[in-house]
C-alpha cells in the first residue's frame, strides 16, 4: 500500500485492503483527550474533515486520528463511472468505518470515566487527594492498575465478543466483494469492455 503525504491529510493508493484490527487488550487503554465528564456527544458520527479531494483524484484520502475513537477517518474514492458492485462496496466500508467509530468513541469514554472513578476511589482509601502539594496528579501504581484492567475486561468480556464476531462477518463479506469486483475487472480488460457511463449506470454517490 502506497501511502503519501499531503497536508493534514494523507492518501493511499487504491487497494483492495481493510485494515481495522479485531479488538485487542491495546486498544481498549488508547489514550484520548476526551474529558471524562463529558459524554460523546458526536460518537454516532465519525468527524469528517471539510477536505473534498479533486473529481480526478484516484486515492482514498485519509485524514488524522479521530479525538473520539483514535480512528483516521477516510474519504473513499469514488471512480468516474463506479460499478453497482464497487459502489456496494464502497458504501459497506463506509458504514463499517462509521460502526467501527461509534464502538472505539463510546469504549474509550467508558474506558476513561471509569479508570478516573477507580483511581480516585483507590486514592480516597489510602486518605490521600487526588493531586500532591506540587500540584501533580496522583497516580496509582501499575500493579494496582491491573486490578482495574483486569476488571473492565471482565465486565466487557461479552461485549467485546460480539465486536469481534461483527469485524470478522463485515470484513468476510468486505474481502468477497472485493474479490468480485477485481475479478469483474480483470474480465472487462481481458475482453476490451469499456465502463459505461454515468448516465446509463445512473451514478450516485
Amino acid at each position: 500500500m502506497n501511502v503519501k503525504a499531503g497536508s493534514n491529510l494523507i492518501f493511499r493508493s487504491l487497494r483492495p485492503c481493510y485494515t481495522h484490527a479485531p479488538l485487542s487488550l491495546r486498544s481498549s487503554y488508547r489514550g484520548h483527550r476526551q474529558s471524562a465528564s463529558q459524554p460523546p456527544k458526536h460518537a454516532k458520527h465519525a468527524e469528517r474533515t471539510g477536505f473534498s479531494p479533486a473529481a480526478t483524484s484516484k486515492y482514498d484520502w485519509i485524514g488524522p486520528p479521530d479525538r473520539l475513537s483514535n480512528l483516521r477517518p477516510i474519504i473513499y474514492h469514488i471512480p468516474e463511472n463506479e460499478m453497482p458492485q464497487e459502489r456496494k462496496l464502497r458504501r459497506l466500508r463506509q458504514e463499517t468505518e462509521d460502526w467501527n467509530h461509534e464502538f472505539w468513541a463510546n469504549q474509550n469514554f467508558t474506558f476513561s470515566k471509569e479508570k478516573e472513578e477507580y483511581v480516585r476511589s483507590q486514592l480516597s482509601a489510602k486518605g490521600l487527594s487526588e493531586r500532591d502539594d506540587d500540584g501533580r496528579k496522583r497516580t496509582l501504581s501499575s500493579e494496582e492498575m491491573a486490578v482495574f484492567y483486569k476488571h473492565f475486561l471482565d465486565k466487557n468480556i461479552t461485549r467485546h465478543a460480539s465486536y469481534n464476531r461483527e469485524w470478522y462477518r463485515r470484513n468476510f463479506t468486505i474481502t468477497l466483494l472485493m474479490a468480485k469486483v477485481a475479478l469483474h475487472n480483470t474480465w472487462r480488460t481481458l475482453t476490451g469492455q469499456t465502463r459505461r457511463t454515468g448516465r446509463e449506470e445512473g451514478k450516485t454517490t
